[in-house]
């Protein structure tokens, strides 16, 4: 049979193509009706409006405010409506289902437990809470790997048999002091659906060595931990999560271009004389040699001021500098985004194709918190073989 040619990048082969998600926040992600049934049922009567499409505008808006701080403040009302164990079900519930249809096999959504302790429910009820919800929606999502089998998550006939996996992350508010226990927690619960830990809130004024007992914790236990640095906040946070906290990963790191000196051409290549490419300093050489993850995020990033704008943010430089990369929403919501959505905005911004793509997910999935081996059968028996069909 003739070969076809690659599959046209589209909305629909976008969303068939399998995708790896590492930095999504649970309550960062709700859908707008779901903010209004919620807030309804239970007497939070704070919401801007009343309405679902102007309560998905409103967050949108609310959000691009070019400042983390600001950015922020629209978690009030997901937050204000996740107090619950029914609410923190059905966010969870409904987060898995929303990605399974957006063709992301493998997604670790992070979360705050003690954000949601306000109408009495104990730390380790909400995490219990929500590991259910993921269950649930990941056991509805499933898909029979029968050839020819479509369903909404999945369009597209004749494609590898796959099912989503969920593992969650529990955060520690940075500007609280709670983190040693939520840490405790992450690993209490780390083979019951918990697969690592994080500290996010306000970088300013929140530096990750307050919490070095939190990540000392976790290095003795053997466990994983990614940490918000590099977003609002520039070199010296990223320099403090690596060689003080021992980050795994860094959440967002966008902020690695300050150690980055580019030269002033329109292009540059690797074969470019030594003064015609970019210069790396200490920590960026370190970060890449090391091989840590860059959990970056376009359209959130653009959103909080940590880029400029999307042609400006420094995706393409550090993909092209091989550092690993990797496509993340942080917050669907307030960015009214999915995974297909940020990977067609690279596309359309930098003129990716399906090898890229391949490459940015491939990174994800070798950078997920999960064993070696079960990280080895998500590329080979999942990831390779759906990027092989759009390939052609």
């Amino acid at each position: 049979m003739a070969a076809t040619g690659p599959t046209p990048i589209d909305d629909r082969a976008l969303r068939t193509a399998p995708k790896v998600l590492l930095h999504d926040h649970l309550d960062g992600g709700l859908r707008p009706q779901t903010v209004l049934d919620l807030a309804r049922k239970h007497g939070y009567r704070d919401l801007p409006c009343d309405d679902g499409p102007a309560l998905a505008a409103w967050f949108r808006t609310a959000a691009d405010s070019g400042s983390l701080e600001k950015y922020l403040e629209t978690f009030a009302h997901t937050v204000g409506v996740m107090q619950h164990r029914d609410a923190l079900i059905r966010v969870a519930r409904e987060c898995a289902l929303d990605l399974a249809a957006d063709g992301v096999v493998y997604a670790e959504v992070r979360f705050a437990p003690e954000l949601h302790i306000r109408a009495g429910l104990e730390l380790d009820e909400v995490i219990e809470a929500v590991l259910e919800g993921f269950e649930q929606g990941c056991a509805e999502a499933a898909i029979p790997s029968a050839p020819g089998h479509q369903s909404p998550g999945h369009p597209s006939p004749g494609l590898p048999g796959r099912r989503l996996r969920v593992g969650a992350l529990l955060t520690a508010m940075r500007q609280a002091a709670r983190s040693r226990e939520i840490a405790e927690l992450a690993v209490r619960y780390r083979d019951r659906g918990v697969v690592g830990f994080d500290i996010a809130g306000a970088e300013a004024g929140h530096p990750p060595t307050r919490h070095l007992d939190a990540f000392e914790y976790m290095r003795q236990a053997n466990a994983h931990f990614t940490i918000h640095a590099g977003e609002a906040f520039g070199l010296p946070s990223i320099h403090e999560a690596i060689a003080f906290c021992g980050a795994d990963r860094l959440g967002h790191g966008v902020r690695i271009t300050d150690d980055i000196a580019v030269p002033d051409l329109l292009d540059w290549h690797a074969d470019a004389p030594p003064e015609h490419r970019p210069v790396l300093g200490l920590v960026a050489n370190y970060v890449r040699d090391k091989r840590i993850p860059l959990e970056l995020c376009p359209s959130s990033n653009v959103q909080t001021g940590a880029a400029p704008s999307l042609d400006k943010h420094p995706f393409d430089l550090l993909a092209r500098l091989r550092f690993r990369v990797t496509v993340n929403t942080d917050n669907r919501l307030m960015s009214d985004t999915t995974m297909s959505r940020e990977m067609a905005k690279l596309v359309d911004t930098f003129g990716y194709d399906w090898l890229d793509l391949r490459r940015f997910t491939v990174n994800a999935a070798k950078s997920a918190f999960i064993p070696f081996d079960q990280r080895l059968a998500l590329i080979d028996d999942i990831i390779n073989p759906g990027y092989e069909v759009l390939f052609g």
